[in-house]
């Protein structure tokens, strides 16, 4: 397994260059590291920012899991999405608002055909709120397909 948490990750994490703001290190409220994060008075309505996660020497014809913590906290903060590569412009994953503000674990099934995954990229849309922030962290790669809750 690969652990591209961002307190001591080994993982290549990029900042898109063409969005319209960047995810900042926040830190964690126990004090252990911290967490990207996008507050929700950064930009406009619907601005974007993307960070990217590249992957390498990942096999083909095989399957792996994306585990991830993710956050929305406050109302109104806006969209989470995942996406795979750049070949697919259709999310994997979204979410639009947290019951609550407690952290959730997303998982994703990724499938190696004979072209790879090259990058997962994690996109926070702005939404109408002024308050809260889009947070992700613990992402971590595993072998195999998803374990079941």
């Amino acid at each position: 397994s690969v652990d591209c948490s961002f307190s001591r990750g080994v993982c290549d994490w990029k900042q898109d260059a063409d969005d319209d703001f960047d995810w900042n290190p926040a830190d964690r409220d126990r004090g252990d590291g911290y967490y990207m994060a996008v507050p929700a008075f950064v930009g406009h309505k619907k601005d974007m920012g993307r960070l990217k996660l590249l992957l390498t020497d990942l096999k083909p014809k095989s399957s792996y899991c994306l585990i991830f913590s993710y956050r929305l906290a406050g109302e109104r903060v806006g969209k989470l999405r995942v996406f795979l590569a750049n070949k697919n412009p259709t999310p994997v994953w979204e979410q639009n608002k947290g019951k609550d503000e407690r952290w959730r674990t997303g998982k994703i099934d990724i499938f190696q055909g004979a072209e790879t995954t090259n990058s997962v990229t994690f996109e926070s849309e702005r939404g109408k709120g002024k308050t809260g922030e889009i947070g992700v962290d613990n992402v971590i790669l595993i072998s195999g397909l998803c374990p079941e809750d």
